[in-house]
């Protein structure tokens, strides 16, 4: 059988080009209700589910707020609480002053440069220690001064080493004069003072101990300081420049 396609080719073109338009418009028709109903969704959860929530959230803020409004002396337990959560901090940064003894008894030198402390004063904020005393000559002031730049902190760090950092720098050696002590008997007067590790007075620093190059080695513990370091301040010289 012989079929005969009596439909012209642009009848075709015309018929597919309208089946192509009908499909684009359908399309569109689709994608425009698609659109419109993701509009409408949104819609109702920002203008319905959210401001529903607002409202929750509020109401709970309210009933919060008049619960601690009916606090007796809330603002004293706020002060209290806020304090407490720097107790920790403070504790860090509090220095043990009281390690100035040990020190003193590693860096006064032995017999025949002793010296003897009359003052001795730690300056927190500016990190220094400043040290008054007396001795009988001008070798025994060099040799404490020495000493105390060559002492070291010693003390186990955060990773379980051993660290030393030196004691003292900037280390200054002034007012330097002849005077009296309590007996009578002339000595050299003298002022020292230096900028300290860190480590030195620092609480986070468990059981520093202070060692010279000489080999001394001196704990921090509890050991007291022998009574003879510490001496009431020498007196002017009359007539002395």
């Amino acid at each position: 059988m012989i079929e005969i396609n009596l439909v012209p080719d642009v009848k075709q073109e015309l018929i597919k080009a309208r089946s192509i338009r009908a499909a684009v418009v359908s399309g569109a028709i689709i994608a425009t209700i698609a659109a419109v109903a993701l509009v409408v969704v949104l819609s109702i959860y920002v203008f319905g589910v959210q401001a529903l929530r607002n409202t929750v959230a509020d109401d709970t803020i309210k009933k919060g707020g008049a619960q601690l409004a009916s606090v007796e002396d809330l603002s004293k337990i706020l002060t209290i609480q806020n304090q407490l959560t720097k107790i920790n901090d403070l504790n860090d940064a509090k220095q043990i002053d009281s390690r100035i003894f040990t020190m003193l008894q590693a860096v006064i030198p032995p017999a025949p440069n002793q010296v003897q402390i009359s003052t001795a004063s730690v300056d927190a904020t500016a990190k220094t220690i400043t040290l008054e005393g007396q001795a009988l000559t001008y070798p025994a002031v060099e040799a404490f001064k020495k000493t105390i730049g060559a002492a070291y902190v010693r003390f186990t760090d955060a990773d379980n080493k051993q660290q030393d950092v030196p004691l003292a720098t900037n280390i200054s050696l002034t007012n330097v004069s002849f005077g009296e002590d309590s007996t009578g008997a002339k000595v050299l007067r003298f002022t020292i003072s230096f900028t300290d590790a860190d480590e030195l007075f620092s609480s986070t620093v468990k059981n520093p101990t202070i060692v010279l190059i000489n080999g001394g080695n001196v704990t921090d513990s509890y050991l007291g300081i022998p009574k003879s370091i510490f001496v009431d301040k020498a007196a002017d010289v009359e007539g002395a420049n």
